[in-house]
């Protein structure tokens, strides 16, 4: 076997080993060549074997996908060069192993590279399929609020936007540059013909939409020195002028403000204004006169309703980032609710850097829409929005870092003004990118009737919504006392 191989390496005018391979390389050779050196396909439309054996190439069967078949001919292929070249020679037992041994390693890597060039560049030649709401073209909305938001998306980013599938380009050009009242504080009387069912909606609800577009009003009362001493914690307030009593409940028990624990906490109260038709006296007066003496109070010059809340909110924020910038955390509710300020502080404390910067706090609402009884207090009509809400914290109360306070007042100029004020902070909220997170300590639909007079249960909470001014100064003294045992 020795001489037989080295004639045919002297034939081939190789030195060396010689590896015997599964193609032919020239016609006439007494020797194959190794078959990754030979792409040459035999034509026809089917590579079978069917002559000589070494007028096949392996590759043939490999790249057709059949590497089963193009083994056995291989095999077939070897007996036939022994048997024709070499049968005549006396071959010992291990030369014929060693030979063997050889051959099936050139078998098996010639088959892995078949499969693997086989199922390897199928998935290499794939495209990349792109779903086809991808590219949906945006298609304008019915509802007066959704179409709104939809040309303030295209006036923040037209790449947003393009010609809507059932709108012609002649519409689509009246509705972007139709953009109401040139002063946005004056009423938008266009409502009244773009809204089909305006004259039948309840009178709180023209009022907002005939102002949703004026963010600007002027301040009555401003106290600029809240934030003078840099505060930890600023607890913001949200109230109406009568609620006198509830100012001053809060300002004696859980917003009092000082030094908590080695940390500043500082309270602020925001209030719009009242008309002679709400129904109220006016008490403009005995406002000024407690704002003289606390010195805790933002009032602006707006008609301080339920929808309007939103209003309050994005006022606030505005304020907030030209005088309080610098305030680490906020809590923001309502002045019926009881606030645990000692247990909200502990928490901030044990925050990482990490939670701390993108805290967003509360009693989280998911999978939530608009209610379309109009009885309801939150009653929104089709013609005014349609879809979902994003999770959003319920209004009672919940805790933010300044970071993102400022965060949510850019953002609020991309977000037209829904009025529903936790809704909408939600839906700031998805426009940042950030999910409100749910914290058990935040009970905004109250606790159990069996739990309300346990001193211990609001130790461990941080907000129970709602609460008179009288429980406020009775809930505050039990967590406070130091004899309370609550182990």
């Amino acid at each position: 076997m020795r001489e037989c191989l080295r004639a045919h390496a002297s034939q081939e005018g190789r030195a060396g080993p010689l590896y015997l391979s599964l193609s032919q390389r020239t016609r006439g050779s007494p020797v194959p060549s190794p078959p990754w050196f030979d792409f040459e396909t035999r034509t026809g439309s089917d590579p079978e074997f069917d002559g000589d054996p070494r007028e096949f190439s392996c590759f043939q069967f490999l790249m057709a996908g059949e590497p089963t078949k193009a083994a056995s001919y291989i095999l077939e292929f070897l007996q036939y060069v022994i048997d024709a070249e070499c049968g005549t020679m006396s071959v010992p037992r291990r030369k014929v192993l060693m030979l063997c041994g050889l051959m099936g390693f050139n078998i098996f890597v010639c088959v892995l590279m078949g499969l693997s060039w086989k199922f390897g560049g199928a998935r290499g030649n794939e495209k990349i399929k792109i779903p086809e709401r991808f590219w949906s073209r945006q298609v304008l909305s019915e509802s007066f609020w959704n179409k709104e938001q939809q040309r303030l998306d295209f006036i923040n980013n037209p790449l947003l936007s393009a010609e809507p599938a059932n709108d012609s380009l002649e519409a689509q050009l009246d509705w972007l540059h139709d953009p109401g009242p040139r002063d946005p504080c004056k009423p938008d009387w266009r409502v009244t013909t773009q809204i089909f069912d305006y004259n039948i909606l309840p009178r709180r609800f023209k009022d907002f939409l005939l102002h949703m577009r004026c963010r600007s009003y002027p301040m009555l009362i401003n106290e600029t020195h809240i934030c003078d001493r840099k505060p930890f914690l600023l607890l913001v307030v949200k109230s109406l002028i009568p609620h006198f009593d509830r100012r001053q409940a809060i300002r004696n028990t859980w917003g009092r403000t000082g030094v908590y624990a080695s940390r500043n906490v500082a309270t602020v109260f925001l209030l719009g204004n009242t008309i002679p038709g709400d129904s109220f006296p006016d008490l403009q007066e005995m406002l000024n006169h407690e704002a003289r003496i606390h010195r805790d109070l933002l009032q602006w010059d707006y008609r301080d309703t339920f929808f309007n809340l939103t209003l309050k909110e994005v006022l606030f924020l505005e304020w907030f980032g030209k005088h309080c910038a610098q305030a680490q955390y906020v809590f923001k509710g309502d002045d019926d609710v009881f606030v645990n300020t000692l247990r909200i502080l502990y928490y901030l404390e044990g925050l990482t850097e990490d939670k701390a910067t993108d805290l967003f706090i509360g009693d989280v609402i998911s999978n939530a829409g608009p209610h379309r009884e109009q009885k309801l207090k939150y009653f929104i009509p089709e013609s005014v929005y349609v879809g979902g809400y994003p999770p959003y914290a319920g209004g009672g109360g919940y805790l933010f870092s300044g970071g993102v306070a400022l965060q949510l007042y850019n953002v609020s100029k991309q977000v037209v003004l829904y009025p529903i004020d936790d809704v909408y902070t939600g839906m700031c909220l998805k426009k940042l990118g950030l999910v409100p997170q749910k914290h058990d300590g935040f009970k905004t639909f109250d606790i159990e009737e069996k739990y309300k007079n346990n001193p211990c249960i609001y130790r461990t909470l941080m907000v129970v919504h709602s609460r008179t001014p009288q429980e406020m100064l009775k809930i505050w003294q039990w967590i406070i006392h130091p004899e309370l045992d609550c182990l």
